[in-house]
């Protein structure tokens, strides 16, 4: 039964999270789609943008929250990997850290794959580039935030 508690107490919001980000894939959250809810924020709040402007911004939105949807995984993965006790200090892991970047982009890989038969989805490399880097600025936040905050005990 430990191993049970476990999985669901460090996997499943993982996995959760991972269906959040597989269901942003679908035509529902495609450009088009999500653009008619971007571009007409940005033109109330910016009436004088060219309309150059406002795709670019509704590009930057969309690529800020691929960075943020990532970021959110490696978090998840990193604790489902470490399973972090609250109030007990560890060394920070770099082996750690490595692996959870590789999930994060072999899980990236396979949502642009999943995208490949949504029909106004296209894949991209870049967009797994993108999500990869979320998932490695993650990490740094994380780590960063431990060294500031005493979380990580040297070895």
């Amino acid at each position: 039964m430990p191993k049970l508690s476990s999985f669901i107490r460090y996997w499943v919001p993982a996995l959760v999270w991972m269906s959040v980000i597989f269901s942003a894939s679908s035509d529902q959250m495609s450009f088009p789609h999500s653009s008619r809810i971007i571009a007409p924020l940005v033109r109330w709040l910016w009436p004088q943008a060219s309309d150059a402007a406002v795709h670019d911004i509704v590009v930057c939105v969309r690529k800020g929250a691929h960075l943020s949807e990532f970021a959110i995984l490696a978090l998840l993965f990193w604790r489902a990997l470490e399973k972090p006790i609250p109030g007990a200090p560890r060394p920070w892991r770099w082996t750690v850290a490595i692996r959870t970047v590789l999930l994060v982009a072999l899980y990236a890989s396979s949502d642009e794959f999943h995208q490949l038969f949504v029909p106004s989805r296209d894949a991209s490399v870049r967009d797994v580039m993108i999500d990869t880097a979320g998932g490695i600025l993650g990490l740094i936040l994380l780590w960063t935030i431990g060294r500031w905050r005493g979380w990580w005990r040297k070895t």
